[in-house]
C-alpha cells in the first residue's frame, strides 16, 4: 500500500479566490494546493500526519460565471458572546441584508459545475513520528472515512457556501480531451508546506509557485515543483 490517497470532488460552484484581487472576488482557474488541501482534511485530519498534494486532476473545468452578493465585515466577539449567555447584556446581531449598516456588496467572479481528483501524499509529523507511527495506518483510515462518505465538516470549493460532494477513487482518472494551459504564478499554500510536519503551531506564510495543467493535470507535489517564498530571497 502506497501513502497517495485520491478524492474525487465535485460541485454545482466553486470560487479559489486570487489574493491579489482586495475588493472583488475573483476565482483562479483551477483549484489551489491549498484549497485541495483543506477538502482532504474535511475528510480526514489527525496531528500524526499531514498532506502533501501531489497532482489536482481537472475533470471539469466548469464555466464563468459572475454574481453580486452580500458579505458582512464584522464578526460577534468572545466578550460578547459571553456576556449574552450570562444574561448581562442582548446579543447585538450582525445584519448581512442589502443596506445593512454591517454589510458590503461585492461581485465575484466564479466557476460553475466542476469536478477535479486531488491525489496527495499522507507523512507523518514529528509527533507521529515519535509516537512511532506508520502511514499505512491513516491511508487506511482516510480511505474508510471517504469510501462512507464520512467528513468532520462539509468540504468547500474555496468558500464555505460552495459545498462540495466527495467520494474515494484508487488515484486520478486518466483525461482525453487534453486542457493545457500556463496559468502563471498561483498561491500554493497560506502555510509553507515544509514546515507542517512540525508538532508545533505553523505561523501563516504563503507560498506561490507556477502552475501549468498538461492534458488536464497540475502537478503539485513541492519535490517536483518550486516554491516562491516572498519576501525571503529565495525559492
Amino acid at each position: 500500500m502506497t501513502s497517495n490517497v485520491s478524492l474525487r470532488v465535485w460541485g454545482n460552484f466553486a470560487c479559489f479566490t486570487r489574493p491579489e484581487m482586495k475588493v472583488e472576488r475573483v476565482s483562479y482557474r483551477t483549484p489551489t494546493p491549498s484549497a485541495a488541501r483543506g477538502v482532504l482534511e474535511a475528510v480526514f485530519w489527525e496531528p500524526e500526519m499531514y498532506y502533501v498534494i501531489d497532482s489536482i486532476t481537472v475533470v471539469r473545468p466548469g464555466k464563468w460565471f459572475s454574481f453580486r452578493r452580500n458579505e458582512v465585515g464584522k464578526v460577534i466577539s468572545m466578550d460578547a458572546a459571553k456576556s449574552a449567555m450570562a444574561g448581562k447584556k442582548p446579543m447585538e446581531p450582525i445584519r448581512a441584508g442589502g443596506g445593512a449598516e454591517d454589510a458590503a456588496q461585492r461581485n465575484m467572479l466564479a466557476l460553475a459545475d466542476v469536478e477535479y481528483v486531488f491525489t496527495a501524499e499522507i507523512r507523518l509529523t514529528e509527533k507521529g513520528k515519535t509516537a512511532g507511527e506508520r502511514e499505512v495506518k491513516y491511508v487506511g483510515q482516510f480511505r474508510k472515512r471517504a469510501a462512507k462518505g464520512k467528513c468532520a465538516h462539509r468540504p468547500a470549493l474555496g468558500v464555505r457556501e460552495f459545498a462540495a460532494d466527495f467520494e474515494y477513487t484508487d488515484g486520478p482518472p486518466p483525461v482525453d480531451y487534453g486542457l493545457t494551459e500556463d496559468l502563471g504564478i498561483m498561491l500554493y499554500d497560506v502555510f509553507d508546506p515544509t514546515a507542517r510536519r512540525s508538532e508545533k503551531n505553523v505561523a501563516p506564510r504563503p507560498v506561490f509557485f507556477k502552475a501549468t495543467i498538461s492534458n488536464g493535470r497540475m502537478d503539485c507535489h513541492p519535490d517536483r515543483v518550486t516554491l516562491l517564498r516572498p519576501g525571503t530571497g529565495r525559492a
